[in-house]
């Protein structure tokens, strides 16, 4: 949890082709011809030296568009509902999402990105490379998902991102 001394604000902003929600990929493999870029806050700029040498980073970003929660959404994948903490639905309790993408390059304070399934303005809170030693699972499961993993590069968000039956 954020204190005074340490809170948590924006390292700098997203930049995708996606303006609005409507018709938005959900996952980044819904995504992964898209290009984004990405502005540093400036101060911030030190903090990418040697980034460049990583093929893939994690973005952990804010759902700034998104209010509200739902504790059993109905996934995009599923038409039963599941614990949010078993979906990465955006209507969560802390409005946080993550996204693997492709760094194609860093240039001064600007990043520029493949595989952008995040709506364009959106603040990003961290970025953390992808090391493959570290990240890369043996005999991984997907619960519920594996019984529609073909479906994911065809869906896009729809009205599960605003609040019609928020309980927060």
């Amino acid at each position: 949890m954020p204190t005074d001394t340490n809170p948590i604000r924006p390292i700098g902003i997203i930049h995708t082709e996606f303006k609005t929600l409507h018709d938005m990929p959900i996952q980044p493999a819904g995504a992964s011809s898209v290009t984004g870029t990405i502005v540093i806050n400036p101060e911030l700029q030190p903090g990418l030296t040697d980034l460049d040498g990583f093929s893939h980073i994690y973005l952990i970003y804010q759902f700034h568009q998104s209010s509200g929660y739902d504790l059993m959404p109905t996934p995009f994948l599923d038409i039963h509902p599941h614990g949010v903490f078993a979906t990465r639905a955006p209507r969560r309790p802390n409005p946080i999402g993550l996204s693997i993408v492709r760094l194609l390059s860093v240039r001064d304070n600007e990043l520029t990105i493949q595989g952008a399934d995040i709506l364009d303005g959106t603040p990003l809170l961290d970025i953390k490379p992808y090391v493959d030693q570290f990240d890369r699972v043996k005999e991984p499961r997907s619960g519920w998902v594996s019984a529609s993993e073909q479906a994911v590069e065809q869906k896009k968000s729809d009205h599960r991102f605003s609040s019609k039956n928020s309980p927060a």
